[in-house]
């Protein structure tokens, strides 16, 4: 018996790298690893290799050492590892669904403002939440009389790229923001003001949708604050589970606690035991872990098809969990940068492992 096929949807850059063996951040050898224990077969292919008229699909399938692509027949499940952001390859997906193809995490970039929006219905999650506007001019000035210290972000960006920071001082205020929203910026730029705000800030708020938000009381790992990325994924049960906890710690030049941009990798244990030997680990692993369950759960039942995120969470120095941001492409490698590896390969099992539940008629639990 043939086994079947699940569909990983990629984009362009990872798909020219296949048949090179340069998947660069994807370590797609999981995939197949997973697939030998699962009974399936991973297939990778772009929205435009589909010929949904035809129910076909032009993909790399792995034949020994090698990926030879070949015209198979339509993946009844595939796992969405693509980024997509115009409302046409949301159509194009919703087409697949209609086809009966099961896409799961089907829309992976949400705006941190509908993320929060959607989290504040929720009592429990509600005190964990921080104080988060549109950045208007108006909501700038009420953010700068509440707070000392407050964050300013694109709405829509990753990994993070375009965030600046502002700082009450004694004479006013100092805002920091990055010189390019590339993702290599190595250049940070300082401005000083009393009242009015600097006229390079009210041109990246007015070009494009920014949030502003009150910085969060993080916990410190050698004087530098840290925040955790939580892997939270749906598995063989089709119930959501956490795969992973990592700490990204800032650099000693930056705030950004994102390893893209010079951020750190710990193991919480190691940080608990260095800085905060009071703390039960044991305690704030289950407090962590439960808030974290509860935002996954909570997401899912307002956005459609959610089975794999990445959720930054902060703590307070008592372990108290603070919500930053969900990230509906988790990239993972904070993971091996940690040397967490078993977790690593777990975030790539799982998603099979949930390919699986679906292929055999599982109903995701909500």
């Amino acid at each position: 018996m043939v086994n079947p096929y699940v569909g990983i949807l990629i984009n362009d850059s990872l798909y020219a790298g296949i048949p090179l063996g340069n998947t660069k951040y994807e370590a797609i050898h999981f995939y197949s690893d997973a697939g030998k224990q699962f009974g399936i077969t991973p297939c990778y292919f772009r929205m435009q290799d589909v010929h949904i008229h035809t129910m076909r699909v032009h993909a790399y399938v792995q034949r020994g050492i090698h990926y030879i692509r070949e015209w198979i027949d339509m993946p009844k499940v595939i796992h969405n590892r693509a980024v997509y952001l115009d409302p046409g390859s949301d159509q194009e997906l919703e087409s697949w669904t209609q086809h009966g193809i099961h896409v799961f995490n089907r829309w992976n970039r949400y705006s941190k403002l509908q993320i929060h929006e959607i989290l504040l219905q929720d009592e429990v999650i509600r005190p964990h939440l921080p104080a988060t506007f549109p950045a208007t001019l108006k909501n700038m000035k009420v953010m700068m009389s509440a707070y000392d210290s407050i964050i300013i972000k694109p709405t829509n960006s990753s990994i993070g790229r375009g965030v600046m920071k502002m700082d009450r001082t004694p004479a006013g205020w100092q805002l920091i923001y990055p010189a390019t929203l590339k993702i290599n910026n190595k250049i940070w730029r300082e401005v000083r003001f009393r009242k009015q705000l600097p006229l390079t800030l009210l041109r990246k708020i007015q070009s494009r949708a920014y949030l502003v938000q009150q910085r969060l009381p993080l916990a410190t790992y050698d004087r530098r604050p840290f925040d955790l990325r939580i892997a939270v994924q749906r598995g063989a049960s089709g119930d959501w589970g956490v795969t992973g906890i990592v700490a990204k710690v800032a650099s000693h030049k930056l705030f950004l606690t994102n390893v893209a941009q010079g951020g750190e990798v710990k193991t919480l244990t190691d940080i608990l035991a260095a800085e905060y030997p009071s703390l039960d680990p044991s305690a704030v692993f289950e407090q962590i872990t439960a808030f974290a369950l509860r935002v996954a759960k909570f997401l899912s039942m307002h956005l459609p098809h959610l089975a794999d995120l990445g959720l930054d969470v902060g703590i307070t120095t008592a372990g108290y969990p603070l919500f930053i941001e969900c990230n509906g492409k988790d990239q993972r490698y904070s993971f091996r940068e940690g040397n967490m590896l078993e977790a690593w390969k777990a975030t790539y099992y799982n998603p099979m492992a949930y390919a699986k539940f679906l292929l055999g008629g599982g109903t995701p639990v909500y």
